[in-house]
């Protein structure tokens, strides 16, 4: 081999060895950026979650209608057609109890959701009890409590299990013509969330 060769050989070889240091340097710089871009911009997602709006609503245990445009929460319904209510709830000292009569409206849903937004729990008029909403929603601990000494006050809830302390309930009821619309604002001004009172707390 000629040492012009050779030398071309070496060349080559640490032409392509720089290429292979700045590829790997440029992917440590991007994944470096990358990171830092997340990390910056999770406050920002975290404030937006939905969790987060619905306590921006205000007081816990209480249900907020929700309007056509966003609210001061961000929050707005999502079909011209559907009225809904938000409550967030705090499970952690005692169970919480959502209830409403049916009066006459054409249809209804209920979703319970964690802090995440996953969901944990939905109902519907055709799936409740005569078409009532009454869902008592407690911890396992709390659950077994209730079990073994059922007040008569819940006797006909339906009893929800949620492992996370903290969630939300989103309340909606169909409104297919603009006569319903009364029937269905007094189904959800009159659903109450609410904890539900039951022995001292402590024990739970």
């Amino acid at each position: 081999m000629r040492s012009g060769d050779f030398a071309f050989q070496k060349a080559g070889s640490r032409g392509f060895a720089l290429k292979v240091l700045l590829a790997v340097i440029t992917g440590l710089v991007g994944a470096a950026l990358l990171h830092l871009i997340i990390v910056l911009a999770l406050p920002d997602f975290s404030e937006r979650d939905a969790y987060t709006r619905v306590l921006a609503e205000g007081e816990i245990y209480r249900f907020y209608r929700l309007r056509e445009k966003p609210d001061r929460a961000g929050l707005a319904k999502d079909d011209p057609f559907v009225d809904a209510a938000v409550c967030a709830f705090d499970i952690s000292e005692g169970p919480v109890r959502l209830a409403a009569a049916n009066g006459g409206v054409p249809f209804w849903s209920l979703g319970v959701y964690d802090q995440s937004s996953n969901e944990v729990f939905s109902i519907n008029d055709r799936t409740s009890s005569g078409g009532v909403l009454d869902v008592v929603i407690a911890s396992p601990m709390q659950l077994t409590a209730l079990r073994k000494a059922l007040p008569q006050a819940i006797s006909q809830s339906i009893l929800v299990e949620a492992r996370a302390a903290e969630g939300y309930v989103v309340l909606r009821s169909l409104v297919p013509q603009p006569s319903f619309a009364g029937i269905v604002s007094q189904f959800l001004n009159q659903a109450t969330c609410a904890p539900f009172e039951w022995r001292s707390r402590s024990r739970f």
